[in-house]
């Protein structure tokens, strides 16, 4: 079937659904729902939590009303169940106002808000079907609901069907749903049976095939750089830092020197929680790798934290005559020019920069060690293209986001792991509430006088502007406007985003480093990489909308001095934010988030498509994950004696490919 003869198909959105890597039937197919409305499982009023989505089914109490504010409309109704009232309000919807009529039972989705101590659904979809709904995530250019008229009509009208990628011996040895039934079952479920059993089967062959292909990575690392170290390197390094290693520390310190002193070249990921020291250790393979004669290259995934560990590796690592420099993108052409020459002669014996590191016509002088920071931010084809600018040489990887063991078998299938779990003697425990938003005066209090105390502030808010359809969700600039005029002012507050000017974003956050600023007001730009020990106070606003694991890591800016710290989650108390206020432990935490949304979402807003392979199947049973990657270790045994085993393999690589992969794997 070719899409453009589709009726409603032009080349406008032609167009849209190639940019959402929609070429064909069969993409078209696997573009699967990224979650599910089962519209048969009513929530009463009452038992609504804030936050969390849910259907309800109530009546309408009297006649919706519609007024006008600058331009927009609002439509105001008043529901009612069994159990309790409820406001439902829509923005920028005139029409709704006709759809909802006096004493009409409706059946309505979405997450309960709090506004005024006042319960609201606010732009609910009035659903009009029942059983169990698949929700796509929005093409840009392409109507959703042209989108599921569209795959319906694929697989009941046209009957199309998908070549099966997986022998039968593997589905019947692990009791797997054929393709095509799996391919229709999450399009149009039947039961929630039924479409459990669809998601473990195409969960189970997207996890199979990224393990073959991540197995594939690990088995060409070839011979390393011989890089002597021994107890004698590490005594003499970390006798040398102004404070004492932990006992992880210098566990992991060795780990990784005996992975230098071998015959195969290191691919190593040091796992930790923000604070624990895993730059130190860094700096110690590079130190070994000094001592040896060879360069090494450290890669941040920001131009903030690439400057940050500059300064520290000057300060820490010059003293042992290491030259360092630091290799950005945005250089002035000369300044490029004699940076390249700096690193193409060795005379750097460090290199520190962004993706500018691995860039087209950076040559490294005998590159013995390559390094990424917060790995999570990077794919495994970004750190394998740093390794291929040396002569295979060893790779280490750095990640501050905790991450449960099962689900770092996956993402991170080809390393070696070493995990840092223990914490500096002196740091203070971050003290985590959440704050009502009628508390907010006698927050924004707490923030000033800690300011007259000479400490510092981050107010972290989730959107940059003000959107109609998030009414209740405070932006960056709106809250700033809020503070300056209100509850701080008289303080010295800046504003930071992702999308702001490369150079006003460092200037900014450089002025807060130097206690220029009193408070700065951001979105989450400043979750990795910002580190001033006199911010005592984070500040979160509409904490709900972030994950666990996100809090934890905006948590984790504050706590860095010896004064105590403390971290406010505005919003309504939840499970989940609840959680945050009982723990410290990003692992637990990590397991946690694991728990409640699933591996799909465990980071947030994904930054590699390799957690979209999950799907809720591996989130309700880890047991998949052991099972696909026990299975592609066997196939990898038999690939010099089974067919099956190297048509899966070439399977494997066909597959990170069309996934759009290529960028988490190598």
């Amino acid at each position: 079937m070719l899409l453009s003869e589709q009726k409603g198909i032009g080349t406008s959105r032609i167009a849209a659904l190639r940019l959402a890597g929609i070429e064909d039937a069969v993409s078209l197919l696997m573009y699967l729902p990224q979650s599910y409305r089962d519209l048969s499982r009513i929530t009463p009023i009452s038992d609504l939590s804030v936050g969390m989505p849910a259907v309800i089914r109530a009546r309408i109490l009297r006649p919706p009303t519609c007024t006008y504010i600058r331009g927009m409309s609002i439509v105001r109704a008043a529901i009612q169940d069994e159990s309790g009232k409820l406001s439902v309000t829509y923005f920028n919807q005139p029409w709704m106002q006709k759809q909802l009529h006096e004493g009409d039972v409706v059946t309505l989705s979405s997450r309960l808000l709090i506004k005024n101590k006042q319960k609201q659904f606010v732009n609910p979809t009035l659903e009009k079907e029942n059983g169990i709904r698949p929700v796509y995530k929005a093409i840009k250019g392409f109507p959703t609901k042209l989108l599921r008229e569209l795959i319906s009509r694929l697989i009941l009208e046209e009957g199309f069907l998908i070549v099966e990628p997986l022998p039968e011996s593997i589905l019947s040895e692990y009791s797997l749903m054929p393709i095509n039934d799996a391919i229709r079952e999450a399009h149009i479920p039947q039961s929630e049976i039924t479409l459990k059993e669809a998601r473990r089967r195409l969960s189970f062959e997207n996890l199979l095939m990224y393990q073959c292909a991540i197995l594939g990575v690990k088995k060409r690392r070839g011979n390393g750089f011989l890089i002597d170290s021994g107890s004698d390197t590490s005594k003499s390094f970390w006798s040398r830092m102004p404070y004492k290693p932990t006992n992880a520390q210098i566990r992991v310190t060795n780990e990784i020197y005996a992975d230098l002193s071998s015959q195969t070249a290191m691919a190593r990921l040091v796992q930790g929680d923000v604070g624990c020291g895993k730059t130190a250790i860094a700096f110690a393979a590079i130190y070994a790798a000094f001592k040896s004669g060879y360069q090494s290259a450290l890669m941040a995934p920001t131009e903030i934290l690439a400057r940050q560990h500059y300064e520290s590796a000057k300060k820490l690592l010059e003293p042992f005559g290491i030259s360092c420099g630091l290799f950005i993108g945005g250089m002035k052409a000369k300044e490029r020019r004699d940076a390249l020459e700096s690193i193409k002669s060795g005379e750097w014996q460090l290199v520190i920069g962004t993706h500018a590191l691995i860039s087209k016509g950076v040559e490294y002088h005998n590159l013995g060690l390559a390094i990424t920071d917060e790995q999570h931010r990077f794919g495994v084809n970004q750190r394998q293209t740093l390794a291929d600018k040396g002569k295979n040489p060893h790779v280490l990887v750095l990640s501050a986001t905790p991450i449960p063991r099962s689900l770092a078998l996956i993402l991170y299938g080809d390393l070696d792991v070493s995990i840092v779990d223990e914490l500096p003697p002196g740091r203070t425990a971050v003290r985590t509430r959440i704050v009502s938003k009628e508390k907010r005066d006698l927050l924004f209090g707490f923030v000033r006088d800690e300011v007259r105390k000479g400490r510092q502030a981050y107010i972290v808010c989730p959107l940059v502007e003000e959107d109609d359809e998030a009414e209740d969700v405070k932006s960056a600039k709106a809250v700033l406007d809020e503070l300056v005029n209100g509850q701080l002012s008289g303080l010295r507050l800046g504003l930071t985003y992702g999308s702001q000017r490369s150079g006003e974003k460092a200037e900014v956050i450089g002025s807060f480093a130097s206690g220029e600023l009193d408070v700065l007001v951001a979105t989450t730009v400043i979750e990795v990489g910002v580190n001033v020990p006199n911010a005592t106070i984070m500040v979160i606003e509409n904490a709900e909308r972030y994950g666990l694991s996100q809090l934890h890591q905006l948590r984790g800016r504050v706590g860095r001095g010896s004064e105590q710290s403390w971290c406010f989650l505005e919003g309504e108390k939840n499970e989940r934010l609840d959680m945050m206020t009982k723990t410290n432990d990003g692992f637990e935490i990590a397991q946690k988030d694991l728990e409640l949304r699933g591996p799909g979402d465990l980071f947030g807003t994904a930054q590699h498509g390799a957690m979209e392979l999950f799907g809720d199947a591996a989130g309700a049973d880890i047991r998949l994950i052991q099972e696909t990657q026990a299975l592609a270790k066997r196939l990898r045994s038999e690939l010099d004696t089974s067919d099956e085993a190297r048509a899966l393999f070439a399977a494997a690589n066909d597959f990170v490919d069309k996934k759009g992969l290529k960028a988490s794997l190598s």
